[in-house]
């Protein structure tokens, strides 16, 4: 029998003892439930039981993180934390990713005898490389489509988010195409309304997108939000690829892991993985999952490019979490699947320097909306100051001193840097 087996590593707060917890959820997540059955023998449990790997004790505390846990009697008033590693026999589920979450991420987080409990990482066998691919583009592929090397690949978001007529999109997309735009993404908000259907949305901007490339010499890659149910994700791929284009967008957290692995089957084009709703699984400390172990599973269906935050953005996450997201996209895992961050929220030319400072390399994709389209000289000038940005950052000049000669990076500064 395979002996490849998945790690989980989690952080965990209970009113009981580390130990305890540990071998609750190991139990609870394989073969055990809260009193033994008929049929649980000790050959059973040694090849299909998950087995508790490592304990690291960290503080207590004295309030509970979680409402619910259920307190031992007699009890001394603490609640303990630590990080706790299980490891799962790959064939109690195999390399399936919805039942893959159903071990490592699911009843659990019900337990009483938890009261905190985050999923924190993930270590997965190759051999979930043989039904999921992972990623047909990631980072070089969407930079040879795009053809920009050697920078961050720039754009925007679609901004209103809602209301904007098709033609009045293909006017706003043409000129910033012709400015020579590298990205433009519709906004998460904006899939296929009535109001836009997106068979209308998808020829006006292509033809906004045709035109301009037969001036500029470059096609910009303009990701359609295709979010939708199964079928729709199929039908309008294929509408995108048909017509031209060259990325489509999803929700991942709407359409699920499965969604994205269904559209990556098929997929002719990058997918841009955007990830809202994001935030109601993991903003509280002590519930939810980490970035690390969430992306890996993004990326494994099939994320070319998947959102990560800004730095100084208008979102609670700190820039140290962005910084460890972006670099986590990065890293390679199973042979040597990677991403590109998208690096979005309240950003501007003044953000290039803190995020190249913080990350220490162009491969990100940077998205201002605001922050370009609402530039006081128009939005091909907010693009050319986010250019200017990246030009000083790299260079290590001060972006005060580079703006002294590049009037579109003083604009941006006037407006964005008084906040």
């Amino acid at each position: 029998m395979n002996q490849e087996r998945v790690k989980a590593t989690y952080l965990v707060e209970t009113p009981y003892s580390l130990e305890r917890a540990a071998a609750t959820i190991a139990g609870e997540q394989s073969t055990g439930t809260f009193t033994a059955v008929p049929g649980e023998t000790d050959e059973l449990k040694e090849r299909y039981g998950a087995t508790v790997e490592r304990i690291e004790a960290l503080e207590e505390v004295d309030t509970p993180s979680l409402p619910g846990a259920k307190i031992p009697v007699p009890h001394d008033g603490r609640f303990r934390r630590g990080i706790i590693t299980v490891s799962f026999p790959l064939h109690n589920f195999g390399p399936s990713i919805p039942n893959l979450m159903s071990a490592v991420a699911g009843n659990l987080y019900e337990l009483q005898e938890l009261s905190g409990l985050r999923l924190m990482d993930l270590e997965l066998p190759e051999a979930f490389t043989s039904r999921y691919p992972g990623p047909k583009f990631g980072i070089a592929g969407t930079r040879r489509l795009t053809g920009v090397y050697d920078r961050p690949i720039l754009g925007t978001i679609v901004k209103p988010s809602i209301g904007l007529t098709t033609e009045q999109l293909s006017s706003l997309v043409g000129k910033l195409a012709e400015a020579g735009m590298d990205f433009i993404k519709d906004d998460e908000l904006n899939a296929n309304p009535p109001f836009a259907p997106i068979e209308h949305k998808v020829k006006a901007v292509m033809e906004a997108v045709e035109r301009a490339a037969d001036v500029t010499g470059k096609k910009l890659m303009y990701a359609f939000n295709i979010t939708g149910d199964y079928d729709e994700l199929r039908r309008n791929h294929d509408l995108v690829v048909k017509a031209g284009g060259n990325c489509v967008m999803v929700s991942i957290l709407s359409v699920g892991l499965s969604g994205l692995a269904a559209l990556n089957s098929y997929s002719e084009v990058p997918i841009h993985g955007h990830r809202n709703q994001w935030g109601m699984l993991t903003r509280c400390p002590f519930l939810g999952i980490e970035f690390t172990a969430y992306q890996k599973l993004c990326r494994l269906a099939g994320a070319d490019h998947l959102h990560v935050n800004g730095l100084n953005s208008k979102f609670y996450e700190s820039n140290e979490s962005v910084t460890r997201s972006i670099h986590a996209c990065t890293t390679p895992i199973l042979g040597g699947y990677t991403t590109m961050p998208v690096v979005s929220s309240m950003q501007w030319a003044g953000t290039a320097p803190v995020t190249y400072s913080a990350v220490g390399s162009v491969d990100v994709m940077h998205l201002a909306g605001g922050g370009m389209l609402a530039h006081p000289d128009g939005p091909a000038a907010g693009f050319e100051s986010m250019k200017l940005g990246w030009e000083a950052a790299i260079q290590g000049i001060p972006l005060e001193l580079y703006a002294r000669q590049h009037p579109a990076l003083q604009h941006a500064i006037d407006k964005y840097g008084k906040g």
